[in-house]
């Protein structure tokens, strides 16, 4: 039996407990879950890749089932060099599904092999997103709740 291996593609700037919940729930549905942080040059992030992956390996360095790469380019050619059948994407809204569901079907014209799975996050971490968390770090707000406790940064 193939392995089931999904790919969970991201800028993770910074990764949130949205995206762990969705890494944990997902864990139950496949073998491994590879964290592809994607390096995208037409976007500015807060926080350096370096500390992303950092943060991100530190959350799971027990954890057998997860691994992280960096990847740049199409997200369809990075399933293909880890192995991965599996797209994973999380939901927050029928916005995140407008949007993702039309990459998804490019994707799967580019590599058929791959399958994109949707998960909807709990109703609890609706509201919560990269972009908002940033929004409240680069305006000197706390955000510490809304991420997981391996990621530190200074605010205020």
């Amino acid at each position: 039996m193939n392995k089931r291996i999904a790919l969970f593609p991201g800028t993770f700037d910074p990764i949130t407990i949205g995206h762990a919940n969705i890494v944990e729930r997902a864990m139950q549905l496949f073998d491994e879950i590879v964290i592809g942080i994607g390096i995208n040059s037409s976007k500015s992030t807060l926080f350096d890749i370096e500390k992303r992956e950092a943060w991100i390996k530190d959350m799971y360095k027990s954890n057998n089932k997860v691994r992280v790469v960096r990847y740049e380019g199409l997200t369809v050619e990075c399933c293909q060099e880890v192995g991965a059948n599996y797209i994973l994407r999380g939901l927050r809204n029928m916005a995140d599904f407008d949007y993702e569901k039309n990459i998804a079907q490019m994707n799967k014209l580019i590599y058929p092999n791959a399958e994109t799975v949707f998960l909807m996050c709990d109703p609890a971490y609706t509201p919560i997103s990269s972009s908002v968390v940033r929004d409240l770090i680069r305006n000197g707000g706390d955000a510490s709740a809304y991420l997981p406790a391996e990621v530190q940064y200074k605010h205020g």
